[in-house]
């Protein structure tokens, strides 16, 4: 069974990272990546046009956060504290022991892989430290850096994965990891697409 108690808030840290929680210091930063025409251009999201659409993000985070809907982490590098990225993991289904992984970075920050040291860092704190035994994601089959990277780290593609109609796909595609690597594939349907956070 899923280990669903993000009280504390459980930061993580890599060589170059430090993965803490959102705060409402990072609105500006969250503002430009929900914002930014680089950052969105794969994501199935309306944007923020507003800095208040940016703190109320932040709120919503926190409270899913404090009700274990969720865990959300700010992507930061060691000895500056500026959010340069995020990474969560969301869609939790208790039933099938499976959540959706998303991720995004600020695009100056494109090709050092720092996506890379976040995504295996919470790969492994959700099969260590959750119990998850499955992990999903929906990337755009227009994505290649995304689909390369989650290759990277042994997702495998769900030929089988579709949706009732083509409108419905809107040009996702589906992968999977599973801690124990048996043949279960995406669950998800229609009625449960949900979005990132």
């Amino acid at each position: 069974m899923l280990d669903l108690n993000f009280t504390p808030f459980p930061n993580l840290t890599t060589v170059r990272l430090i993965l803490r929680p959102l705060k409402i210091e990072d609105t500006n930063e969250i503002m430009f990546l929900r914002s930014d025409e680089k950052v969105n251009k794969f994501l199935d999201r309306q944007k923020a046009r507003i800095i208040d659409d940016a703190t109320n993000f932040i709120r919503k985070i926190e409270k899913g956060i404090v009700n274990n809907e969720w865990i959300y982490w700010a992507i930061t590098i060691k000895n500056n504290d500026t959010l340069i990225g995020t990474i969560c993991l969301f869609n939790i289904d208790v039933l099938k022991n499976t959540v959706e992984i998303g991720y995004e970075l600020n695009p100056n920050f494109h090709g050092k892989g720092i996506m890379q040291e976040a995504i295996s860092t919470v790969i492994k704190f959700g099969f260590d430290n959750l119990r998850i035994k499955n992990i999903t994601a929906f990337p755009s089959a227009d994505n290649v850096k995304s689909i390369k990277l989650l290759e990277r780290n042994n997702f495998k593609f769900d030929i089988d994965f579709a949706f009732a109609t083509k409108e419905e796909l809107n040009n996702l595609s589906c992968y999977y990891l599973e801690r124990k690597m048996t043949d279960k594939k995406c669950q998800h349907t229609t009625k449960n697409k949900l979005h990132l956070p």
